[in-house]
């Protein structure tokens, strides 16, 4: 039996599907990013690619450490997400009126690994670059998940919050190491 926070959590994702489920565009993209954050690969490629550039082209050791944390950082919130998520054992959406896009490798649903991982990457690129941008990609990753019928609100808002707090810590790290 579902809780009335997650039966009121899918009237949301209803609201949330009624403006922009039909909208075109909205599904593919929501669907690539599913497919780029799949347990992280997309960002822990990223990662990997920024590295080897620092490293191997321009010698720059010390911004490829940086950008092995950022990778690190992705990789770690993705794995205490999946640690969480199979002890909280909190069930994907599953109502009538709640349309899935997309297929994913569990029923378990709290934190979204997804939220957690991009917010992680995004968090400690932002850390690493000065650059703030990065963070605006956060809530369109949380945002897609919900699209997608997937995760409910407080799936992706804490674990978005898990994923910077995982890239702080470890950008802390590595900061006091050098």
């Amino acid at each position: 039996m579902p809780s009335k926070l997650s039966v009121a959590e899918s009237r949301i994702l209803e609201s949330i599907q009624d403006a922009a489920f039909d909208v075109p565009g909205v599904l593919p993209t929501a669907r690539g990013l599913s497919h780029f954050g799949e347990h992280a690969l997309g960002w822990m490629g990223s990662a990997a690619a920024v590295y080897a550039y620092q490293r191997f082209s321009r010698s720059d050791e010390r911004a490829a450490r940086k950008w092995a944390a950022v990778g690190l950082s992705a990789f770690s919130a993705h794995a205490a997400s999946v640690v969480i998520k199979r002890v909280v054992r909190r069930r994907r959406p599953d109502y009538s009126y709640v349309r899935v896009g997309v297929s994913t490798p569990s029923k378990l649903s709290f934190p979204s690994s997804h939220s957690t991982s991009t917010a992680a990457f995004l968090w400690a690129a932002a850390r690493v670059t000065g650059n703030p941008a990065f963070v605006a990609g956060i809530p369109v990753m949380m945002c897609s998940r919900m699209v997608l019928g997937v995760h409910y609100p407080t799936d992706t808002a804490l674990g978005s919050a898990l994923g910077v707090g995982t890239a702080e810590i470890i950008y802390r790290l590595e900061e006091a190491s050098a």
